[in-house]
């Protein structure tokens, strides 16, 4: 029998009695073909040349339940001109990019079927969860609970828990999951990129009580507290010069976000003047022992920020198969080889410098005002996630809550509007994974503060403490947070202590907006 390349003898399966294969008659090389196949295993319709087998595909993370789609798929671009049957290395090639990212695949015409079978697989949930540390024991048990379901996240490889922690929504606040390839917009947090950030001036000491109506008129004129609030007109910062088209939902929200600009918003939001007390020369930090005026703020990516969780948290859990909604739905994740989870790890970014110009913008109004020159600076994030290496390979570190604390990483862990706050720096502790508290950390619910306590009660002993609060609401006075000292002193093999900032002159939200923290 004469010898003819594969894709002639795909079409002399389809059709032996073509012309094509007779140059004379009675055509005997279809005679030949007809007699032989008879012989020939019989193939199924469904794959008539898929080479793969069962125990192959699964070698691939290919489900049992789906072997029969792949087989499928494997025979249908066999037949689309791939060749005689798609095999070895091709194949599984094919194979393995459906496997690893399917929703890319789900339109596809040959493995479409494929890709809509795996998306609807149960997702492998670990029986054990990943094992977490503890730090503090002042923790309630609803934290734990949800620090535990967070470890059975399929891609979790890493956790801790930090002593000021307490009940978010999916990752507790000073929660830290580490995940391979995978990010929870959840596990953020709604407002990503909430950071702090401490300038240290040149005014001396004094001048706090001497010139108090200076400082008290430089926080009220170049701050904004409250859902929704904007400054009029905008204010200027690089930051809006960036592109904001990356996504669908930061195009929308940049008008938002200009406005927003410069702003605090509510919650546990503030900007304090206050003391800062270095008792040591630090060169890291540039400055010689002694003690400073300093400004202190906290707040994140207001409405954009919020807008970009709620945006790619809902795409999440739409991916999510229905068995594990109830489960997982606050913990949903998308693959950062997906084009979802690339989407959402830019707009990320992309808010987290625009937290860092909201403080830049409030530090450079509020300083202004006062005739002050900045010193030093020290900022960081607390709801966010960084791509870092941890034994010995890329993970991504979720920290909803908590403070980087990398070997000497400069942080601030603030207290109270009572309490103080501290620059620390980080000790590098591989079992938090290089994470420390965030602040001190509710002990109390909202709801039961303002049945609790009066604000303007607190205020009044506040004052003859020497601390003059001139905005707040119940629910962020001191008595609703565990106690800072007892909290640094629980995480002691994670940072140490540089300064400390005493608040005195301290402005939040006062008009009983909706918390945005």
């Amino acid at each position: 029998m004469a010898y003819y390349p594969g894709n002639r003898i795909q079409l002399l399966l389809r059709n032996p009695a073509s012309p094509k294969f007779c140059r004379r008659s009675p055509g005997r090389i279809q005679q030949r073909f007809l007699a032989g196949v008879r012989n020939f295993p019989k193939l199924s319709s469904a794959a008539p040349y898929s080479t793969m087998h069962r125990k192959q595909l699964q070698k691939l993370g290919i489900p049992p339940t789906c072997a029969k789609a792949a087989t499928a798929a494997l025979g249908k671009a066999a037949q689309e001109g791939e060749g005689m049957g798609l095999k070895g290395k091709r194949a599984r090639q094919w194979i393995t990019a459906v496997k690893r990212n399917p929703r890319k695949y789900e339109s596809d015409p040959i493995w479409g079927e494929l890709a809509r079978q795996l998306l609807a697989e149960p997702i492998d949930v670990a029986t054990e969860p990943t094992a977490y540390q503890t730090w503090g024991t002042e923790i309630d048990t609803a934290a734990h609970t949800q620090m535990r379901q967070a470890c059975r996240v399929p891609s979790a490889v890493g956790a801790a828990l930090m002593p000021d922690a307490h009940v978010g929504y999916g990752l507790p606040i000073g929660g830290v999951l580490a995940c391979e390839n995978a990010v929870i917009p959840y596990a953020v947090g709604v407002d990503i990129a909430c950071r702090m950030k401490l300038s240290v001036l040149d005014a001396p000491v004094h001048s706090l009580t001497q010139h108090f109506n200076r400082y008290k008129e430089a926080i009220m004129g170049g701050t904004r507290f409250g859902v929704g609030v904007q400054h009029h007109p905008r204010k200027q910062h690089e930051v809006m010069d960036q592109d904001w088209t990356v996504t669908r939902i930061t195009r929308e929200k940049k008008d938002t976000a200009w406005n927003q600009l410069g702003t605090s918003g509510s919650g546990n939001h503030f900007v304090e003047f206050g003391v800062l007390s270095l008792p040591e020369n630090d060169a890291q930090l540039g400055l010689e022992a002694g003690t400073y005026v300093a400004l202190l703020s906290h707040s994140g990516s207001r409405g954009a920020g919020a807008a970009v969780c709620n945006t790619y948290s809902q795409i999440a859990q739409r991916q999510l198969p229905q068995r594990y909604r109830g489960d997982f739905g606050r913990l949903a994740w998308l693959s950062l080889d997906s084009e979802e989870g690339q989407q959402y790890w830019t707009a990320m970014k992309l808010m987290g410098d625009y937290a860092a110009a909201n403080h830049a913008v409030i530090h450079r109004l509020v300083t202004k005002a006062t005739s002050s020159h900045v010193l030093a600076e020290i900022e960081n994030h607390h709801n966010f996630a960084w791509r870092e290496q941890h034994h010995s390979r890329e993970l991504v570190v979720h920290r909803k809550g908590a403070t980087p604390a990398g070997k000497g990483v400069l942080g601030i862990i603030p207290g109270s509007m009572a309490d103080p706050a501290f620059v620390v720096r980080g000790r590098g502790n591989a079992h938090s994974l290089h994470s420390a508290a965030h602040g001190a950390g509710r002990r109390m619910s909202r709801r039961k503060a303002k049945d609790t306590y009066r604000f303007k009660a607190v205020q009044k002993e506040l004052a003859q403490q020497g601390i003059q609060v001139l905005a707040a609401g119940s629910d962020e006075v001191p008595g609703v947070y565990k106690n800072i000292h007892e909290v640094m002193a629980a995480q002691s093999e994670l940072v140490e202590i540089v300064a400390r900032f005493d608040p005195k002159i301290v402005r939040m939200c006062g008009d009983g907006s909706r918390a945005e923290d």
